[in-house]
C-alpha cells in the first residue's frame, strides 16, 4: 500500500497556475496538453530525489531532493506530468513534459499499491544512467505524523526499501522489476564509480 507525502503547498499552487495560463500550456512541448479538452488536474504529487556517489568506497550513495512531480490528467486519463523546483524564492513551476516516463510511473504506483507493506513513494533519478525508478520508501508501523519536510532531506534510501526501475531502463536492470535496496544499489553503484587512474593497480 501507499501512503504519500502531501506536496509542499507553493509547489502545488505553481502548477496550478501554469496549467491556468494559456501561455504555459501552448508553449509546452506537450502536444497531448496543448490538445486537451476539459479540465486538466496535477495529481499524485511525488518528490523527485537525485543519486549522488560518495566518491568513498563502503559508503552508500547519498540522494538529494531535485523537486516535486504532478501527473497532469485529463478526465480519466493521465497525459503528461509538470515539475516544479526549488529556488531562492521557494518551489516554482519548472516545465511540462510528456513520453514513456509518465506511463511508467503510473504503472509502476498502480502496482506499488497492491503491495501488503506500506510505502511511502517516491522518485529517484540517476541522470549519469538515464534512469528513473520507483523509489519505496518503507514506512514505521505505526505511522506517526508526516510533513512535508520528511521528504525535504539528502538521506540514503533505507535497507527495507525497493526500488521499481521505469521503463525504459539501462541494460541489464529489469524494468518494473521491484528490487531491494541491497541488490540494486551496488549495482548503480558500480556502473557510477569513476574509471581507475591509468597505471594505478587494479583492485584484487
Amino acid at each position: 500500500m501507499l501512503r504519500p507525502s502531501p506536496a509542499p503547498a507553493p509547489a502545488l499552487r505553481s502548477v496550478l497556475a501554469a496549467l491556468g495560463s494559456p501561455t504555459a500550456v501552448r508553449e509546452a512541448r506537450t502536444p497531448a496538453l496543448r490538445a486537451a479538452q476539459g479540465p486538466l488536474s496535477p495529481e499524485l504529487p511525488l518528490p523527485v530525489h537525485v543519486l549522488g556517489v560518495t566518491g568513498a568506497p563502503g559508503h552508500p550513495p547519498r540522494t538529494r531532493l531535485a523537486g516535486w512531480r504532478f501527473l497532469i490528467r485529463n478526465g480519466d486519463r493521465t497525459i503528461a506530468a509538470a515539475d516544479t523546483m526549488l529556488t531562492p524564492d521557494g518551489w516554482s513551476f519548472s516545465h511540462f513534459f510528456e513520453g514513456p516516463y509518465v506511463s511508467a510511473t503510473e504503472r509502476a504506483l498502480h502496482q506499488a499499491e497492491g503491495l501488503p507493506v506500506a510505502y511511502r513513494p517516491r522518485l529517484l533519478s540517476v541522470p549519469e544512467l538515464y534512469m528513473l525508478t520507483l523509489w519505496l520508501h518503507a514506512v514505521p508501523e505505526p505511522d506517526g505524523a508526516t510533513t512535508p519536510e520528511a521528504d525535504d532531506t539528502t538521506v540514503a534510501p533505507g535497507a527495507a526499501d525497493l526500488m521499481v526501475p521505469l521503463a525504459p531502463a539501462p541494460p541489464g536492470i529489469a524494468s518494473h522489476r521491484p528490487y531491494p535496496v541491497a541488490d540494486l544499489l551496488p549495482v548503480l553503484s558500480t556502473r557510477l564509480a569513476p574509471p581507475p587512474l591509468l597505471g594505478s593497480a587494479a583492485p584484487a
